[in-house]
């Protein structure tokens, strides 16, 4: 997957449509995506749940906004992977370049790209 430079409503419509296409839901059924209060966050959450502009409408059919209360990252599960992936990999940490720490990272969640019990007990309230 690219690294992108920005985020922005558009690179996050972008996102969640590449999603949808490699993952279609059920025949009936949509994903939940929650979001935080992101500004990109708020502008997507808006122009396709609230306005449903039609240039969304595929992802309004297939998605439903969970959206985040403010300064609440207790409630967001990104939240808790990025709490672990830095004490595991970049706390205290030197890295003489950039790309040596974008590195780091990417092996880190390079090694949460299956599903396994620390990433579902990070992303779960139970």
């Amino acid at each position: 997957m690219a690294r992108l430079e920005k985020f922005n409503y558009e690179t996050t419509i972008s996102s969640i449509r590449s999603f949808l296409e490699a993952h279609p839901a059920p025949e009936g059924k949509k994903y939940a995506l929650v979001m935080d209060n992101a500004p990109w966050h708020k502008k997507t959450m808006r122009l396709i749940g609230e306005e449903h502009a039609t240039e969304y409408s595929d992802i309004f059919a297939r998605v439903t906004f969970v959206k985040l209360p403010p300064y609440s990252p207790d409630l967001n599960p990104i939240e808790q992977v990025w709490r672990i992936a830095r004490r595991e990999n970049t706390h205290n940490v030197f890295f003489p370049t950039l790309a040596k720490l974008k590195d780091a990272v990417d092996r880190a969640f390079h090694a949460w790209a299956a599903p396994n019990a620390q990433l579902r007990s990070l992303c779960s309230f139970a």
